[in-house]
């Protein structure tokens, strides 16, 4: 199948009052169409970094593409300019941000805020625009939505306003969308009904996802393909059966076994060792050897280049001995 997005060797710089620090290094992966793609790590891991990238909002962060490509439907979105952008942006490809009680403006209603996005990527009245309004806050599930129009963000509950997010990034019918921990901060229940609604959108509209997470409860119930991420570079990625079978990289077994267990309640709750290090005073050798029980000499002089294995890819020179030990989730 042909692919929707290839990010290529993608690295991405920062500047500081320390230098240049490079959070994202040589990261590649690809989107198929209708595909949902998680990417998965803890906080500082470089995931959130990942998708501005691929929506070009660096350059607003004091951030800036160091090298790769960013290829959607076969264009670099790299070489583009930024006015090139914010016709892609909301159109093709739209993105969910994490808090939507921040990313809403709260002195607008929800309708106005609708209705704005849609006409700026539309030429269409104030009326149509009003109608696919309202058609967009059915489709996420919303009731009254003649109501809810005309109400302000803090009217509404916080699954509430992150289903008016979504409305928001569907309004351009993208065919990709990026949902940076779309259920941080809801409730269990409310968060499984925005994952089921993701799923049930992508269904309907054939919509490619990216789903940005640190829970892989939340990308076992969501992927097709899981791609793992420690200290900026990607460490393993397969699908979401590989990945939960059989993990080969020792960073991905940890945070499975993290993973609460219904069966066994009374052992304590696993936790990797120590600490993400930080990007500019990143160990010798693998990144991750100072936290990993497999570690040897070579983890600490050499970094494992991330090779196909399997109809897979890993990065970690003791991936068979990983493999061994199967993790109890």
């Amino acid at each position: 199948m042909k692919e929707l997005l290839q990010v290529k060797n993608l690295s991405v710089e920062f500047q500081s009052d320390a230098g240049k620090i490079r959070a994202i290094d040589d990261v590649s992966f690809n989107v198929k169409p209708g595909e949902t793609v998680c990417i998965v790590g803890e906080s500082g891991s470089g995931k959130s970094v990942t998708s501005l990238s691929v929506m070009r909002l660096l350059e607003y962060e004091n951030g800036s593409i160091a090298g790769g490509e960013v290829l959607f439907e076969n264009e670099d979105l790299v070489t583009k300019s930024q006015e090139e952008m914010r016709k892609i942006r909301g159109n093709d490809i739209s993105i969910i941000f994490q808090e939507p009680m921040t990313a809403l403006n709260p002195v607008f209603t929800i309708g106005r805020q609708l209705i704005e996005g849609i006409q700026q990527h539309q030429d269409v009245s104030k009326k149509e625009a009003w109608d696919r309004a309202c058609e967009l806050l059915r489709l996420v599930g919303l009731n009254d939505v003649p109501v809810r129009m005309k109400q302000y963000p803090h009217e509404l509950s916080g699954g509430m306003r992150q289903r008016v997010m979504i409305a928001i990034a569907l309004a351009g019918n993208p065919k990709l969308l990026i949902a940076d921990e779309p259920t941080t901060a809801l409730d269990v229940t409310i968060e499984t009904q925005i994952l089921n609604l993701l799923n049930e959108l992508k269904e309907k509209i054939n919509m490619s996802i990216i789903l940005i997470t640190h829970d892989m409860g939340v990308a076992a119930e969501v992927a097709d393909k899981i791609v793992v991420m420690y200290a900026g570079k990607i460490v393993e990625q397969g699908t979401v059966y590989q990945i939960f079978d059989e993990p080969t990289h020792p960073y991905t077994k940890g945070l499975l076994q993290s993973i609460p267990s219904d069966t066994d309640k009374k052992d304590r709750l696993y936790s990797i060792k120590g600490t993400i290090p930080s990007l500019n005073d990143l160990p010798q050798g693998c990144r991750f050897h100072p936290r990993c029980e497999f570690a040897t000499d070579k983890c600490l002089q050499s970094e494992p280049p991330l090779l196909q294995e399997n109809d897979r890819e890993v990065a970690c020179w003791n991936f068979k001995e990983v493999l061994k030990e199967k993790v109890k989730l």
